[in-house]
């Protein structure tokens, strides 16, 4: 331990700190070996000049969905001719935005921000595809959020279609689904079920061997030797389990490192891991939180002053505070509620029928924080 009670700027627990930030990519890839053989079946035909089979990639939050999806698109990148796009669907949310983003990985420059219509953007896209004779794997990274916007059909359709009215142009589609309760086949639209036959692949919570097994890796390359006992690392994964979110338990052992470092401790301690699962617990509300705009930002800390009462009060609160109409306002409760930041419940008003109430999912002070 440092004598003035703190670590010097150079002295560290970590080796490689960078082990426990959510965009790492593991050198190996653990327990999901049959959902990898599911998706790599599903992208073979690329590698050979082949449109790849369309997949629906569903699962929980936080178990390898996306690693799965980042390791395969690694390997397929080096290939002659195969090109891969991942879009995370939180951020571009519309079909223009999803396909502005195919648009800026294939040429490598973002399309103008205005004056480009949709249907020029397309066209060029296909064309960049005919023309050099390559085949397109897109993935829609947490693809209910274009549910959630009313986009998934028309983007789909376009991708779907692609084909048909652009000859030569060869489009694969991996779609990607942490909402369990999102029937993603059946909310689509019927012309474009007609064409969507996808492979499916699920990605189960991972269990407590598991999760020990993934976190004790990070562990020994992310920390010094001998900084985190087994026993700690233990009571990282039960809590970990709990959640059902590997995200959690990676987010876990570095606050809880940095506590340690706090404290000028040359190990990490359970009172470490203790006083840091406040916030680690919260990975997914933050991540939530983070893909709102400012609207459904708005509307949120409104409900977190209103927490538990009837929408049309809400409604009177968050009018006074942004002038939006009523209609405007129904859609944003239902993103809110679709996305699992509130919740609403029928119930019965005297004399004036039915109402709903609008509740929070988390602590209003959690939210408070993250907004």
């Amino acid at each position: 331990m440092a004598e003035d009670g703190m670590l010097s700027w150079d002295e560290s627990l970590f080796r490689n700190e960078h082990v426990f930030e959510i965009d790492y990519l593991p050198e190996t890839f653990q327990h999901r070996d049959k959902q990898l053989e599911g998706l790599q079946y599903a992208l073979r035909p690329a590698v050979r000049g082949s449109r790849p089979l369309n997949a629906m990639v569903r699962g929980p939050p936080g178990t390898g969905k996306t690693t799965a999806i980042q390791k395969l698109f690694g390997e397929l990148d080096g290939r002659r001719g195969v090109r891969t796009v991942r879009v995370n669907c939180q951020v571009d949310s519309t079909r223009y935005a999803v396909f502005s983003r195919i648009f800026e990985q294939l040429f490598e420059y973002e399309p103008p921000a205005s004056g480009v219509s949709f249907k020029s953007l397309f066209k060029q896209i296909t064309d960049h595809l005919t023309d050099e004779e390559d085949v397109l794997t897109v993935c829609l990274d947490d693809v209910n959020y274009l549910f959630y916007e009313g986009e998934a059909s028309d983007t789909l359709y376009s991708l779907l279609r692609a084909h048909e009215t652009h000859a030569g142009a060869k489009i694969g589609v991996l779609l990607v689904s942490s909402d369990l309760d999102l029937d993603v086949v059946a909310e689509l639209d019927g012309r474009v079920q007609s064409v969507f036959r996808p492979e499916e692949v699920f990605f189960p919570a991972y269990d407590e061997e598991a999760i020990v097994d993934i976190l004790g890796e990070r562990v020994a390359r992310g920390f010094r030797e001998g900084v985190v006992a087994t026993t700690v690392l233990d009571r990282v994964a039960d809590l970990t389990a709990e959640t059902g979110d590997l995200r959690v338990g990676i987010d876990l052992l570095r606050r809880a490192g940095l506590n340690a470092e706090r404290r000028a401790s040359d190990t990490v301690e359970r009172e470490d891991v203790e006083t840091a699962y406040e916030t680690a617990r919260h990975v997914h509300l933050s991540r939530r939180v983070r893909g709102l705009s400012d609207p459904e930002r708005a509307l949120l800390t409104t409900i977190a002053d209103h927490d538990g009462e009837r929408a049309g009060e809400v409604y009177e609160a968050f009018h006074d505070e942004t002038d939006l109409g009523y209609t405007r306002y129904s859609e944003l409760v239902n993103k809110l509620d679709r996305v699992g930041l509130i919740e609403t419940a029928y119930t019965s008003v005297d004399g004036r029928g039915r109402s709903r109430e609008l509740s929070l999912s988390y602590d209003a002070d959690a939210i408070r924080d993250r907004l």
